[in-house]
């Protein structure tokens, strides 16, 4: 990883200034330790025509690896110690790990402070900056719009695939050259530390709360009229949105106080506090019950399975509704029943409650004679536990051999798990999870299984329906479409 800044100078101004501004020496070479390699500093040219300072990150790939560790598995139940973790852009293209490094070795120089030469660090620099490699999700074009309304001159020439075949066009890599009179180093800086990660659209570290505070102590000055303002703020906080939310308002504030010529104290403390209590958003696992029923009262069942019913939370809310006659949770852990029982307090209940619902054990990897002719089953985040493999024997057993005349299944949508504000970037949602498939997915494996079986399915998102990434849970309503032949029949 590799970046230079270059400026030029004049008899009173010499260009070697540069090396008071950055606090580095133009006669050393330096090096800085850092959590993920060595940062160099050196000077390949210095006299007081023209001077640049180079900074090279040389990156560790182990630290890397092994701060990556424990991530959960990914899609398909592949663990996350994977080839990617070892062949990637990291040592070679500028990213968070660079813009730390900035931070982190010129970090005075970042916040504007020279004692030496202050005059100099207040006032524009002939600027020019150069990043062999950057990393563009967006392209070029998105390079110049966000450098561009900064005062920057762009050149963003994109970094073919391979030389030898033009025909495979262009990576997303750009060769970048800014160039600038009117910025101070500090200002130059800060861009480079907000704008590089933003382009990368990723970090390599967690995004929590400080983040906020960080990004707007960079982007002071210039973030908040900046015009891809939505856009800076959503990529650097990794789409937490709570975070990129708070970020907004707080720029807001900082837009209104500059039109009004006034303090952002005084625009925030003419907002009076909210006195009303605000309400609470019902929890994801309420929001899959509730759909749950509803598919279950749609299709008329009235004697339910709830296979892996876990510690009995649905069974609870079956019981509750006088339409569903006759419940059966199953478990393959004697723990979560013993669990159930405690929760639905079975040795306390009335005779009559008590004859509608029974907990018994059973694997759903083997066919059960037990589970044959209900109205309905329900595998209610079930299928992700399993391995890939285990899966078509579930599948046999619950669709090929009992038989219900409805399924419901719901799953993880992997794709919502980016909008999860306490997951970290490429964790699964629970450490047992062996997949979690995104809608397309989904939708495939439903359609076989439906195809194969005899039923028909519909998909009904459960919680907020994202425009990009669809709903936190996908659900599928399998029905048996001979059912109503066989009632006749019968």
């Amino acid at each position: 990883m590799f970046v230079t800044i270059s400026t030029t100078g004049t008899a009173g101004n010499p260009a070697t200034d540069l090396g008071y501004l950055l606090h580095k020496h133009p006669d050393r070479a330096q090096a800085f330790s850092t959590s993920y390699g060595t940062a160099h500093v050196f000077y390949p040219e210095a006299d007081a025509e023209r001077c640049t300072a180079a900074l090279l990150l040389e990156t560790d790939t182990l630290a890397l690896v092994r701060r990556g560790k424990g991530k959960g598995k990914g899609r398909g139940g592949a663990p996350d110690a994977a080839l990617a973790q070892y062949v990637n852009d990291r040592p070679y293209a500028a990213s968070s790990l660079l813009a730390v490094a900035l931070s982190t070795v010129f970090s005075s120089a970042l916040r504007g402070v020279c004692n030496a030469r202050p005059e100099r660090a207040a006032a524009p620099l002939p600027l020019r900056v150069e990043v062999p490699a950057l990393p563009a999700r967006g392209g070029a074009d998105l390079v110049r719009r966000l450098f561009e309304p900064l005062g920057w001159l762009v050149t963003a020439d994109p970094v073919p695939l391979d030389t030898a075949f033009p025909e495979w066009g262009d990576s997303r890599y750009v060769r970048l050259v800014l160039e600038s009179e009117r910025l101070t180093l500090a200002e130059a800086l800060r861009h480079l530390y907000v704008l590089l990660p933003v382009l990368d659209d990723a970090k390599h570290y967690w995004v929590s709360a400080d983040e906020v505070d960080k990004l707007l102590r960079a982007g002071e000055g210039w973030l908040a009229g900046h015009p891809e303002q939505q856009l800076i703020t959503t990529r650097y906080l990794s789409r937490r949105w709570s975070l990129t939310r708070q970020a907004r308002e707080r720029l807001e504030l900082v837009r209104l106080a500059e039109a009004d010529d006034s303090e952002v104290e005084d625009i925030d403390n003419a907002v009076a506090e909210e006195t009303e209590a605000q309400e609470r958003p019902t929890p994801l696992a309420e929001q899959r019950r509730a759909a749950i029923l509803t598919a279950l009262h749609a299709k008329g069942a009235a004697r339910v399975l709830d296979l892996g019913c876990g510690q009995g939370q649905l069974v609870q809310a079956l019981l509750k509704d006088a339409r569903f006659t006759e419940i059966v949770g199953v478990d393959v852990s004697v723990r979560a029943l013993t669990i159930a029982a405690r929760r639905l307090g079975l040795d306390r209940m009335g005779e009559r409650q008590a004859a509608r619902v029974r907990l018994v054990q059973g694997s759903l990897a083997y066919t059960d004679n037990r589970l044959k002719g209900y109205d309905a089953a329900v595998l209610s985040e079930v299928i992700e536990h399993l391995d890939l493999p285990r899966l078509p024997a579930l599948e046999y057993s619950v669709f090929g051999h009992a038989r219900p005349r409805t399924v419901v299944v719901t799953t993880p949508n992997v794709e919502y798990n980016v909008r999860w504000e306490s997951l970290p970037a490429g964790h699964v949602r629970h450490g047992d999870h062996r997949f979690e498939w995104t809608r397309e997915e989904f939708r495939a494996w439903a359609a076989t299984v439906a195809g194969r079986h005899g039923y028909d399915v519909e998909f009904v998102p459960v919680g907020p329906d994202d425009p990009e990434v669809g709903p936190p849970t996908q659900m599928a309503v399998f029905h048996r479409g001979d059912t109503e032949k066989e009632a006749k029949a019968a």
